[in-house]
């Protein structure tokens, strides 16, 4: 365990508790350098005069307050100490309201709190009461230069401090572009039972160990790679043919939840009749008899004109010779018709 950050005591009423904080998170980001890509020397930063230009070390670096242009107060740490002595060792608990009461936003840093020499027994009793409570301490402590406003909770058998957020600390999502409830494009009952069916499918009991930081693990991965292939100097750039996926604004949310319950997209019916809440395809409008005739006829016709080219070719000057003979044999007007019976009964007298 790393050695404490802070000692003091826990105070609420009379009881007087001596603790320790310990921090009860460690970071494992992973530490890049930053390099000059001309001879990958790492780059560092300085510390210097502004006056003199000159670098400054960490033994003559003190601390002041500007309260005019050029014009500064000198604070030491002595002085932060004694300007409340009692605030910068104590843990004042203000209140204990119940852990459901304080939203999840409002929560910040993570610190253990272990007795002190001779806190062992009140200790115990502050963290016993907690449990049977069910309540959480609502406390001020000053950490640094800063004071913060904290919550004490049980873990285990340990007490644990997580300095809360200010209100004035948390932005207003009043200016986002947030749905509200009632929306025009509000969610259908069927959205919300196939949306609760995906939760409960996927609900477990809580195991951080199952839980891990899988992207350091493949930057760690490639970096062992290019070790082992001797690439410790090589930049690796951008592929110039790949193009990122245009984002579509069209979501069909009932394929996506299908899709997610292991169902076909595109199949909406369920065993509860959920098919009443999707409207009947379109009627398609009844078609005139002709465009069927037309429509039947032209497949015929397609196929007797292909059935062969050497037969097409051949006939294709006689059709035009009887196309002329027929249009010269066209029925004569209604005024001829009378007088064409007349030469066939000469005929057949003779």
């Amino acid at each position: 365990m790393a050695r404490s950050l802070w000692k003091g005591a826990i105070s609420f009423g009379l009881v007087h508790i001596p603790v320790e904080m310990y921090p009860a998170t460690s970071n494992h980001a992973l530490d890049l350098n930053m390099l000059d890509r001309r001879d990958f020397s790492p780059i560092g930063f300085k510390r210097y005069n502004k006056n003199t230009g000159q670098e400054v070390g960490w033994d003559d670096i003190i601390k002041g307050y500007e309260y005019a242009d050029g014009e500064y107060v000198v604070l030491s740490d002595e002085d932060l100490r004694r300007a409340n002595p009692e605030a910068t060792q104590t843990i004042d608990i203000l209140a204990f309201v119940d852990a459901g009461d304080v939203p999840l936003i409002y929560y910040d840093q993570p610190y253990y709190l272990a007795p002190g020499k001779g806190g062992d027994k009140v200790y115990a009793l502050l963290r016993d009461t907690l449990k049977k409570a069910g309540k959480i301490g609502i406390a001020n402590v000053v950490i640094r230069v800063k004071q913060h406003l904290a919550a004490l909770h049980c873990l285990g058998n340990a007490i644990v401090m997580t300095t809360l957020r200010y209100p004035d600390e948390i932005r207003d999502p009043a200016d986002l572009k947030i749905p509200a409830r009632n929306a025009r494009n509000a969610l259908s009952d069927k959205e919300l039972k196939m949306a609760m069916a995906l939760v409960e499918g996927m609900s477990e009991q809580w195991e951080p160990e199952q839980y891990h930081d899988t992207y350091r693990e493949d930057v760690m991965a490639l970096i062992d790679k290019k070790i082992k292939a001797k690439q410790t100097k090589t930049i690796t750039m951008p592929d110039k043919d790949e193009k990122p996926a245009r984002p579509t604004n069209v979501v069909d949310l009932v394929s996506l939840l299908q899709a997610s319950l292991g169902k076909k997209p595109g199949k909406t019916a369920s065993a509860d009749g959920d098919d009443d809440d999707e409207p009947p395809p379109p009627k398609r409008a009844p078609r005139p008899a002709a465009a069927d005739a037309d429509e039947e006829a032209a497949p015929r016709a397609r196929k007797t004109a292909g059935a062969s080219r050497d037969k097409l070719a051949a006939s294709a000057v006689p059709k035009k010779r009887a196309t002329a003979g027929k249009a010269a044999a066209r029925p004569a007007p209604k005024t001829a018709k009378a007088a064409a019976p007349a030469p066939a009964r000469r005929k057949k007298a003779a």
